[in-house]
Formats: C-alpha cells, sequence, structure tokens
C-alpha cells in the first residue's frame, strides 16, 4: 500500500519539505522515501512540470542508530541517479532526533508528514495506574484487558488524548497551508478499548510472564508495576481529538485488517500438519513482537529471562491462532492542514 495517493498532491515549484517520523534504521526507511520521491515525481510529469527540490528528515528518538541509515546513502543515492538521471533534483537528507511529541521543525517547512507503526506508542506510561497507597491497580497485566479496572482504561485513553492533540498542535505549526500527513498505526474495530484485536497480543505476553511468576522465576510485583507506553486507538477517537485541535481537515481514514503473522505462507510450505502450522505461526509473531518490546522488557525484567518467555509467548499464540481468526487493526489517516 503506497503512502502517498498521486491524485492528492500538488508540486510545489522549487522545494519540497517531507519528514517520516519514527523512521527507526531498519531497509524500510529508505525504501519508504524512494515511495514518497516516485509518488511526487510521478504526479509532477503528469503536470508537465520538473520535479522540485526533496528536503526528507528522517526523524526518530534520539537513540536510534542514525549512522546504520547514513551508511546506506550512497546506494540510495546512486539508485535514484540510475532511475531518474541526472536531471533529477537534488534529495537532501538529515537526521532529526528527538520526540515528535514537540516540535521538531521550522514554521511552516514541511509540505508531507508521514509516520508508520509509531503513534501507537505514548509519550509515557499513563499515570494513575497505582493506588494512592501505591498499590499497582492492573494486577498481573501489563496493557489494557478485560480484567483491567476502569479508572486503568480511563487513563490510557486521556493519555492518548493528551499525546495525539499535542502531536497535531506541534505539526500544524510545521507545515504549511494545504500540506498533507499520512499516519499509520496499530488500532482497534471497536470502541471498547478491550477488544481482542486491539490487546490480545499483550494479554498473551502477560499470560506468559504469569507463568514464570508461578513458577518462581518472576517476581509477581515486576509484573504488576509494568505497563506498556502503547495505546491502539479506535477510529472514533481519531476524529475527535482531529476536530478538537482543529488545524486539520480528514480527508480520509480506512481501517485495515492485518494477520497477527503478516500472512507469510510462503514460510508455511514445510508445514505438512496443522500443529506444525501453529508451531510456525506462534514462532514467526514471537519473534516480531521480540524485535519492538524486547529492549523494554529487558530494561525492567532483565536479559536473563527472554529466550524462557519468549519461547514460552510463542506457544501460547500458536495455540491460540489455531483457534482464533483474530487479526490486528491497522488504521490509515490522511489529513490536510487548514489554510
Amino acid at each position: 500500500m503506497k503512502c502517498l495517493d498521486e491524485s492528492n498532491i500538488d508540486c510545489p515549484a522549487e522545494s519540497m519539505g517531507i519528514a517520516d517520523l519514527g523512521c527507526s534504521s531498519g531497509p524500510n526507511t529508505l525504501l519508504l522515501i524512494s515511495d514518497i520521491i516516485d509518488t511526487i515525481d510521478a504526479k509532477c510529469r503528469s503536470l508537465g512540470s520538473s520535479s522540485p527540490e526533496f528536503r526528507l528528515f528522517l526523524n526518530d528518538l534520539f537513540n536510534n542508530d542514525f549512522n546504520d541509515i547514513f551508511a546506506s546513502l550512497p546506494a540510495f543515492y546512486n539508485r535514484i541517479r540510475e532511475e531518474k538521471g541526472t536531471e533529477f533534483g537534488p534529495c537532501l537528507i538529515s537526521g532529526v532526533p528527538g520526540s515528535f511529541y514537540g516540535r521538531l521543525f521550522p514554521r511552516n517547512s514541511l509540505h508531507f508528514v508521514h509516520s508508520s507503526s509509531s503513534l501507537h506508542w505514548l509519550s509515557q506510561v499513563p499515570p494513575g495506574l497505582e493506588s494512592n497507597a501505591g498499590t499497582a491497580l492492573n494486577k498481573g497485566k501489563i496493557y489494557l484487558s478485560k480484567s483491567s479496572p476502569q479508572c486503568v482504561l480511563e487513563a490510557y485513553s486521556k493519555q492518548f488524548q493528551e499525546d495525539f492533540s499535542l502531536f497535531l498542535r506541534c505539526r500544524s505549526e510545521e507545515i504549511v497551508a494545504g500540506g498533507r500527513m499520512v499516519l499509520s498505526f496499530m488500532g482497534r474495530s471497536s470502541e471498547d478499548p478491550t477488544t481482542e484485536d486491539s490487546c490480545y497480543q499483550w494479554e498473551l505476553l502477560a499470560l506468559a510472564l504469569m507463568t514464570m511468576v508461578y513458577e518462581g522465576l518472576v517476581e509477581e510485583e515486576k509484573v504488576d508495576s509494568f505497563n506498556a507506553p502503547y495505546y491502539a486507538p479506535c477510529p472514533e477517537e481519531l476524529k475527535v481529538e482531529v476536530e478538537k485541535e482543529g488545524s486539520f481537515i480528514v480527508e480520509r481514514l480506512e481501517a485495515f485488517q492485518v494477520d497477527w503473522d503478516g500472512g507469510m505462507m510462503e514460510e508455511y510450505r514445510t508445514c505438512d500438519t496443522l500443529e506444525g502450522l501453529s508451531r510456525a505461526r506462534g514462532r514467526q509473531v514471537a519473534k516480531t513482537i521480540r524485535a519492538v518490546v524486547e529492549s523494554m522488557l529487558e530494561s525492567h525484567f532483565g536479559t536473563e529471562i527472554m529466550d524462557d518467555l519468549f519461547q514460552r509467548y510463542q506457544e501460547m499464540v500458536g495455540h491460540y491462532l489455531a483457534k482464533s481468526p483474530t487479526k490486528y487493526i491497522n488504521l490509515v489517516i490522511s489529513l490536510m492542514k487548514r489554510a
């Protein structure tokens, strides 16, 4: 799925500012930038105009491996020259470390902003997840669950509202009138924040941790005191916050169902039994989730339990997927800055 719709963009005469927020440092970073450049270039050619100068800003947190991105730039520039020719305008790429829950760029300097798989991460663990006496309110869980108290659900919702509103305010100052944002992140289909499509991957991870608690391998207080800085919103929540902030118009908002394992059928051709297929799917999901959350789990629980934890998680996910059609919900929203 392209991150930018060619029919909805204009080509500025000389220079175009583009930002990828939460770029990470893997191979997909520059693939995404290539997609954006190709789409804008095609639009400009269809209008009979030359492509603008591209000012490309890659943003992530301060500890992101920007060196890895910069090391891959020579190959990227070579590919652009080979595909576009020497007459193609310059692509000026910069790294911008910092949280997107704050200002990052000069006023009115951006024409297009993209963020993928980042905005479901909150700026912090929501406050208010402990009683006045310091007792954990979300015991035995690491995220929202059917058993979570209402005050926990409200704390997570409030934190997302504050973070997303702040994100919109900051971008409204940086994006020119008529500029666009395309944001994609994990969400949910229902207004109920405890539906399986929004939180059950966390539920299974909490269950895996609790099996280790029962065996004396992890302290129960450690589980009770860990809460993921994550929130999967529903479409209605996004619309409400955009309307409240007031700087953007929602052009498009869609929800896509995604298999937990990414639908990687090629990986399963060697599985000749349903049990083998379930194990393979569980292994694939566990690898993906581990790559995303291991660092935050290590800082809280220590490194020594990680292999055991994700082996248990893998088995639980495999059993779950063998009997449940649950899918992730990926929300994609396209916004235009008001004049």
